[in-house]
């Protein structure tokens, strides 16, 4: 998405673009140099005047691959960090190479811009964290360019505005909410599951939809969120819930226009870029006060999302909590009272065109110099 708004943004610059697919994540991590150093070697070698990276990209190996490149005005993004994925992923658990791949590509880049503050500290954090684990000391130096970086979110779609429409003569008796994440662990399934057995059990006028992108081995609640949901909607009779990914964006963006709220339970989020989306679409946003969601969304909006070592306890609470929140704005639809909404005018892409304009000038200049 961050690739596909700069193109937008930028159309006036001629773009080449090299993107590998999203799976094999530890070989793709530190295998992707190697990879376009071979494959791509002959694109890699042409006339560029900018070079600009993911931190995914191992920028350090490929700029020792392609001599030519090394001499490029280069810009890093970070869209995430892996300091702070959450324990529980054994494909990523007692791995180094993921967070030493992107601190090795932030002290060769140029710049360096992180979608948000959280991103941003908590990868310094655990830049900190990682040197007091070494076996050699290494200078505090190598901080300071990461000190030095940007915050420049990643830039959302601009939508026509279509105000909700109330009927006084048929307010909703059944709430919309709609948890729109990638079906992964880090995103929370376990109290996605346990709210979607709280909604059944209760018989709760809440209709919820689960969609998202799936992956060849996604967790197993979604087998069982998909069940409950089924038997929920046959109980009260009414029409059940999306379930799965869509693939067809406008119909995407319809569902999310009809929907009342959108959910948040994920252990894991830079942005929440699809958060952001549902609520420049009109949905009132149901999230934790964790993560990077309290620097753009007022605390009404949030829960209080609590973390020990009993994590059924813990999912326990913050299920009640979110119910709580969705039984409150219920009475609200019934009583035909629109709900709050949130403004991210700032994230625009009209905001934050400048902000990106300045970035690219400034590597320009440098290598006009």
């Amino acid at each position: 998405m961050w690739r596909s708004r700069l193109l937008e943004m930028f159309p006036e610059h001629n773009w080449t673009q090299l993107v590998l697919p999203p799976r094999h994540f530890n070989w793709r991590i530190r295998g992707n140099s190697l990879q376009w150093a071979l494959n791509e070697k002959e694109r890699l070698n042409q006339d560029y005047d900018l070079l600009i990276a993911t931190s995914m990209v191992d920028l350090a190996s490929l700029r020792g691959f392609i001599p030519r490149i090394a001499k490029l005005p280069t810009l890093l993004y970070f869209h995430e960090n892996q300091f702070i994925y959450p324990l529980g992923s054994t494909a990523r658990s007692n791995n180094v190479e993921p967070q030493l791949v992107p601190l090795y590509s932030a002290l060769c880049a140029d710049a360096i811009a992180f979608n948000s503050d959280y991103n941003r500290s908590t990868f310094l954090h655990g830049v900190k964290e990682l040197l007091k684990k070494l076996p050699d000391q290494l200078s505090p130096e190598l901080l300071e360019k990461i000190e030095k970086s940007e915050v420049v979110p990643v830039p959302l779609e601009e939508f026509r505005s279509e105000p909700a429409v109330l009927d006084p003569k048929n307010p909703k008796e059944i709430i919309d909410v709609i948890w729109n994440h990638r079906w992964e662990y880090d995103k929370g399934p376990k109290l996605l599951l346990r709210l979607a057995k709280t909604i059944r059990s209760q018989q709760l006028p809440i209709r919820l939809h689960v969609v998202g992108q799936e992956f060849r081995s996604s967790p197993e609640e979604f087998e069982k969120i998909a069940a409950l949901l089924e038997q929920h909607a046959s109980s009260l009779t009414i029409d059940q819930g999306s379930f799965g990914f869509i693939e067809n964006r406008d119909n995407y963006i319809a569902l999310l226009r009809r929907c009342d709220v959108v959910l948040s339970t994920a252990l894991h989020d830079f942005q929440g870029l699809s958060i952001q989306e549902a609520c420049t679409l009109g949905c009132t946003p149901l999230v934790p006060d964790a993560l990077v969601y309290p620097e753009y969304i007022n605390s009404k909006f949030l829960y209080t999302f609590s973390e020990g070592h009993d994590k059924s306890s813990e999912d326990d609470v913050n299920c009640a909590e979110i119910l709580k929140q969705l039984e409150n704005w219920q009475k609200l639809l019934v009583k035909n009272i629109a709900l709050p909404k949130v403004t991210l005018h700032d994230f625009s892409q009209k905001a934050l065109r400048p902000k990106y304009a300045e970035l690219l000038e400034s590597l320009f200049r440098k290598q006009e110099k």
